[in-house]
């Protein structure tokens, strides 16, 4: 028995092995089928995340996908529409274009198709308020606050910031003549009738609750505001000041206030942060009261806190209308008509999210429609046209009820931030580029147009409207001037034309008008079609490239400058005790170059790309690395000249890391910290030009394509400058001549591919202007950076003949001189004999200027480095006369020279 049930057991477990085998071999055999089976694409909807609108953005295919490991980036796959996507875009392809071209007909001058673009930023700080027809003032991105000015003349910028210590200004209110400012502290200040001056009257106030927003009522004689804490607060009288605090909806805060005593008098209406509607009456008990949602009572039905556009008589003479907009871009209207309440939905645009409404003027003409211009979140402007139910049916027939306006050239109206309907038929919104666009109808506004008479608008208005974009100030990195008090068309008062000499008047408007057209020269570099974009991929440094760039560095002038050698070791040439001597600065790792120097601290790059601040503590000299620091990285350049930065709280340096991206290193207030400032997307980055030495906020940098970039502080956006396509720049460092910090006039010197120099110029006249000086002579290229320059005017080169040459300015023509070499003693002066140790006997000595980039040491004297290793120092003795003054003997050269060396402790 017992061995019976043993030849059962192996039986059954026999068949339960074969079983399970066969089992197995079935699943390995259709894993393995499925492992074979290449992945199918079923969807054309993909998403990333955006770290700067800290949201999930919709891509457009194709699609890179790029794997980043330390900073260095490469392309591991492709996105691609699926068959089907492709073979009906290229049915609809001919439609589009067909559309398009309709569209520019119509005066829709956007180039772009807002779907192929994500949702822009919410933009902080910017308001436009109007205080009269020739007077609109503006608050930037950067906190400062400008008037834009009529003149009689033409349109003209005046400054009105707020003092350094009350920071940056977030909008602007004007009420009984009074003009009133919100910092973004939340204090309110008092403008003085004294030009670029204000005072602090209100602060007590605000020091106890800090102000958000505000709105002035209709009748101009009192201000409601939002404070930070959810309090609805109103200042009836201003000198001297009365407040009253009206509190808060019940279990509820303020937020937004929707409407100021517009469609009832001394009845505000605000939004609380959840989106609700409330009704203030301090005449009514109770003062708060809820208006009740509508059908959509979901999240993306809610209300916007934003300021609402009221129309009166929509339906009749005793309707009322308050057009919000909910959370989910949605045009909604609380109507109130026979002492009822409704909410209507006018729902937006096909695939558009609306952002904020501008609200209509107080003396709009209430004819057979109402137009409501709408922004939306990725930066087109639509026209929302509702017809006026008082008149007849048959003169309220729209055809078309939203109009698209799309944008102007380039550029994109700011997310949230509500027009100003200044004039009829004229509107200016703030750009989310800093600057300002009118859109306006043909022959009736634009930069060159004052305020206009009235029209009849019973005549049947046109749909067609154009787009003029106007510059902002050097606040928000852009080109518009002051204006000034001296006699001209700038005269901040009054323009006054030179009835002497008309013909010279009428051209200087003529061109000032072309220079407004350079202004929409500015690309976005999304949108470039640069023949040279595969360059960037192929160009590749040389290895002594940052030294080369960045081997010398004034640190005082007169007093002290850095030498980076070969070999990584550090120098200080120091003047002490009228005698100069060399200090050798030693660290762990050699050193590649020095790449900045501010308020006393140098910023060196060792030959692994780490960033390192030299810089006295106590009564010893330390090293700190920056790169070690929270996103710190490698980097490779950083600004060509060290220009004098105004003392702020955002005091910065810029490097190029190694994988071509613009760093932003915060260095104000020792508060150190690190930015990605990106790359424009055809291209990486090959060095710096300019760090706001030319332009305030504006950093100026060549790609590795040879192309002209900037980057805006203030707004974070890439631009790139129309270049000819036979234009190639050297990826080298340039210089920036601004002969006068009053104007902004001036240019940027740049080499280009083969060796020329190359002047990118700027008045207030041409805008800007591409001047090719070509080189010294026919055998001689250029063969370093350009620079330093003197006086506004000289700028020094280095030629390939081992010469240096000056490009000076004479009576309004640039000429070229040969300074030639400190060996050369031709010269009509005895100082030449003044050189120390020129030893050309010696077979290691050769005194011809190197390729290195110099460096100023005083205002009229210049560092140059000799092909043997030595420096030299060339000074202005007479009117553009430069002689060689003296050789420098330095520790590393070959070429035999009496120093005094120490070590730096």
């Amino acid at each position: 028995m017992f061995i019976f049930r043993l030849k059962l057991f192996i039986w059954v477990l026999l068949s339960i092995s074969y079983l399970a085998f066969f089992t197995s071999a079935s699943l390995c055999k259709q894993f393995v089928q499925q492992t074979t089976k290449q992945f199918e694409q079923e969807t054309d909807r993909f998403w990333e995340f955006q770290e700067q609108s800290n949201r999930w953005v919709e891509v457009k295919l194709p699609f890179d996908l790029v794997s980043c490991v330390n900073d260095n980036c490469n392309k591991v796959g492709l996105i691609d529409q699926t068959k089907g996507t492709k073979e009906e875009n290229l049915g609809n392809e001919k439609d589009a274009s067909n559309q398009n071209n309709n569209n520019m007909k119509d005066g829709n001058i956007g180039r772009l198709d807002e779907n192929s673009y994500a949702n822009l930023p919410q933009r902080k700080r910017i308001s436009l308020t109007k205080m009269s027809d020739t007077s609109i003032w503006v608050t930037g991105g950067s906190g400062s606050i400008y008037e834009r000015f009529w003149n009689g003349v033409q349109w003209v910028i005046a400054p009105h910031d707020l003092h350094l210590s009350a920071g940056s200004a977030v909008s602007v209110l004007i009420v009984n003549q009074t003009i009133l400012a919100i910092s973004e502290e939340g204090n309110l200040y008092q403008f003085k009738p004294a030009f670029n001056q204000s005072t602090n009257e209100e602060a007590e106030q605000s020091s106890v609750i800090q102000i958000k927003s505000s709105t002035v009522s209709y009748d101009g004689q009192r201000v409601y505001f939002c404070t930070k804490n959810g309090l609805l607060l109103e200042l009836s009288e201003v000198e001297p000041p009365r407040w009253e605090n009206h509190g808060r909806p019940p279990g509820a805060d303020v937020a937004a206030i929707a409407d100021a005593a517009r469609i009832r008098a001394e009845v505000v209406y605000t939004i609380s942060s959840v989106g609700d509607l409330y009704e203030y009456d301090k005449n009514s008990r109770p003062s708060w009261k809820k208006h009740l949602k509508s059908v959509d009572a979901s999240k993306e039905g809610s209300l916007i806190p934003l300021m609402g556009c009221t129309v009166h008589g929509l339906i009749g003479d005793h309707s009322i209308s308050l057009f919000l907009l909910t959370k989910g871009g949605k045009l909604v209207e609380r109507r109130l008509y026979q002492r009822k309440w409704k909410w209507i939905n006018h729902e937006s645009p096909e695939d558009h999210h609306l952002t904020s409404i501008t609200p209509l003027l107080e003396d709009e003409p209430n004819e057979t429609f109402i137009s409501l211009f709408l922004t939306t979140s990725t930066g087109s402007v639509f026209e929302y046209r509702i017809p006026n139910h008082s008149g007849t049916a048959q003169e309220n027939q729209i055809s078309v009820t939203w109009l698209n306006h799309m944008h102007p050239p380039n550029a994109k109206p700011a997310r949230g931030i509500a027009g100003l309907r200044f004039q009829l038929g004229r509107t200016l919104f703030a750009l989310d580029d800093g600057r300002l666009a009118e859109l306006h109808m043909p022959n009736l506004g634009g930069e060159n147009s004052g305020p206009t008479h009235q029209f009849n608008m019973r005549k049947k208005v046109s749909s067609k409207y154009v787009w003029s974009i106007l510059d902002a100030p050097e606040t928000e990195g852009w080109n518009a001037e002051y204006c000034t008090e001296e006699r001209g068309p700038m005269n901040c008062i009054a323009g006054i034309k030179d009835e002497s000499n008309n013909a010279g008047n009428t051209r200087s408007l003529t061109r000032r008008r072309k220079g407004n057209k350079a202004q929409q020269e500015y690309l976005s570099p999304s949108t470039s079609r640069s023949a040279l974009a595969e360059t960037s991929k192929e160009y590749s440094f040389p290895d002594n490239w940052t030294n080369t760039n960045f081997r010398l560095r004034m640190m005082q002038a007169g007093v002290s400058f850095f030498m980076v050698t070969d070999e990584g070791l550090t120098f200080e040439y120091l003047y002490t005790e009228n005698v100069w001597l060399w200090l050798r600065h030693d660290h762990s790792t050699p050193m590649r170059g020095s790449l900045g120097n501010y308020n006393g601290s140098l910023f060196f790059v060792d030959i692994y790309g780490t960033l390192l601040i030299r810089e006295r503590s106590g009564n010893d000299l330390a090293w700190i690395n920056c790169t070690a620091m929270r996103k710190g990285t490698q980097v490779t350049a950083g600004p060509p000249w060290d220009g004098k930065l105004k003392v702020t709280a955002e005091d910065a340096l810029f490097f190029v890391s190694k994988s071509g991206r613009l760093l932003q290193f915060t260095v104000a207030l020792r508060k150190f910290k690190w930015k990605y400032c990106r790359n424009p997307p055809e291209t990486k980055l090959a060095c710096i030009i300019d760090q706001e030495i030319f332009r305030e906020n504006i950093v100026f940098v060549v790609g590795r394509n040879g192309r002209l970039y900037q980057y805006n502080k203030v707004t974070e956006l890439w631009h790139e400058h129309h270049q000819s396509q036979h234009l190639v720049l050297s990826r080298l460092p340039g210089t920036a001549i601004r002969p006068s910090f009053f104007s902004l006039t001036g240019s940027l010197f740049m080499l280009s591919e083969d060796g020329g120099l190359v002047e990118y110029h700027w008045n207030a006249w041409d805008g800007w202007i591409w001047v090719e000086h070509g080189t010294p002579c026919k055998d001689v290229n250029l063969v370093a950076p350009p620079g330093p320059f003197f006086k506004g005017n000289q700028l020094l080169l280095i030629g390939s003949d081992g010469n240096v040459y000056l490009r000076y300015m004479d009576q309004l023509t640039w000429r070229w001189k040969n300074c030639g070499s400190p060996h050369d003693r031709d010269k009509d002066t005895e100082d030449q004999t003044k050189m120390e140790n020129p030893n050309y006997s010696n077979g290691n000595c050769d005194p011809k200027v190197a390729s290195t980039r110099p460096i100023p040491l005083s205002e009229n004297s210049a560092i140059f480095e000799l092909r043997d290793g030595r420096l030299a120092e060339i000074r202005e003795v007479q009117d553009k006369q430069w002689v060689w003054i003296r050789i420098i003997g330095t520790p590393t050269s070959t070429c035999t020279a009496s120093y005094w060396i120490a070590l730096a402790s």
